[in-house]
């Protein structure tokens, strides 16, 4: 039989709990006694009856105003959870009492009254993207596809959240504003080639220059023109103008290497010849000066010896001038005829003669001495005609 069954025996032996033996071994507290304990407090703590009569107006009583604090409980604790905010390092608390800004709450545990003042968490250290890409037209008259990317943090939590009703949608109508503006400015040829970072830093500040203006607390940290090319309607001509500008560069690049292969050589030639005449033009005037400094001395001693140096004059003129002959006329004093001296022959003849000799001076001497014997010979033969 279960210990709960009735009749048969004493049914507090069978009581696992001891509830009936208070006296001695205390188990646990009836669940039942426990809550009716605890909304007699309530009904206590917010002027409800406590229970006297009957059980039926005691339960009555008891539970209405139990669940009636119960409310009050849970309101009071959902009051205090919305009233206490955390705000992180990277964030900052915008507070608005009744929609009115309030103050700007910092990192760290905070408090706000609630259903009065609400807050609005705004991060002020990400960096935010904002991306764009359109059809422009540059200066000259063409069109180019031009694709841009905006990177921006929120300075002014304030601002942002309350001067603008969308400032990010603000800051992707200005900067397509910014980047026409630019791109209208300038042709066609930077953008596409080496200007496209020139052309990110002069919308960075325009861009900001509007974001200042319209008090968005937008700061921009950098703009990039991530493409930039010709529509896909007209890239097949555009191409074949870029190919031949590209030609047109290898050319010039071409000629200017050439140039500097060229140059440098003709630059050395020049100066190589400018040496040769300021070194003959060095050589001319040493001479010219020996040739004075010979002639004043030959002129002192012709002071001196007038017929001495007459006749060493001529005989020096004569050397030179027989030297370069290959042929000698001589004519003999008191006659009528002129003597003809082959001296190419004579020199012929002696350098057969005189085999293994090379010697120049040796040469002259013996031709020297065969012309005297050979007018000697003749002078002999007309005196001997002569006679006659």
């Amino acid at each position: 039989m279960a210990w709960n069954e009735p009749g048969g025996g004493n049914n507090k032996d069978k009581d696992p709990w001891g509830n009936n033996n208070r006296g001695g071994n205390q188990g646990p507290p009836d669940l039942d006694e426990a809550l009716k304990q605890l909304m007699d407090k309530l009904n206590g703590m917010f002027g409800g009856k406590k229970p006297s009569g009957s059980g039926g107006d005691k339960n009555s009583g008891g539970g209405a105003g139990g669940i009636f604090g119960l409310i009050v409980l849970v309101l009071i604790g959902m009051l205090v959870f919305k009233s206490v905010f955390t705000i992180d390092e990277q964030q900052r608390g915008v507070v608005l009492t009744l929609g009115e800004y309030n103050r700007t709450l910092e990192p760290g545990l905070q408090f706000v009254i609630p259903l009065v003042e609400t807050v609005k968490q705004i991060n002020v250290t990400e960096v935010r993207n904002a991306s764009l890409k359109e059809l422009m037209l540059t200066q000259d008259e063409n069109v180019v596809e031009v694709a841009m990317e905006v990177q921006y943090r929120v300075i002014d939590p304030v601002a942002f959240s309350l001067r603008v009703e969308d400032p990010e949608k603000s800051l992707a109508h200005a900067a397509e504003s910014a980047l026409r503006h630019e791109v209208g400015s300038t042709d066609m040829d930077p953008i596409l080639t080496s200007g496209r970072t020139l052309l990110g830093s002069t919308v960075r500040t325009r861009l900001q220059t509007y974001m200042t203006s319209y008090n968005t607390g937008i700061e921009v940290d950098k703009v990039n023109i991530k493409e930039a090319a010709a529509p896909q309607q007209v890239k097949a001509a555009f191409d074949d103008v870029q190919s031949a500008k590209l030609d047109k560069e290898r050319y010039v690049n071409e000629a200017e290497a050439y140039a500097n292969t060229i140059v440098p050589e003709a630059r050395g030639n020049a100066q190589r010849m400018l040496e040769e005449a300021n070194a003959y033009k060095e050589q001319v005037i040493a001479q010219s000066e020996g040739e004075a400094d010979r002639f004043l001395k030959l002129h002192k001693e012709y002071r001196k010896a007038p017929k001495v140096t007459r006749d060493r004059l001529y005989l020096d003129s004569i050397s030179k001038v027989y030297g370069n002959a290959s042929k000698v006329l001589v004519d003999v004093e008191g006659g009528n005829n002129m003597m003809y001296i082959p001296l190419d022959k004579i020199m012929e003849q002696s350098r057969s003669k005189a085999v293994g000799s090379s010697s120049t001076g040796t040469d002259i001497s013996r031709i020297a001495d065969r012309v005297t014997d050979e007018i000697i010979q003749r002078q002999s033969d007309r005196r001997t005609r002569e006679g006659r």
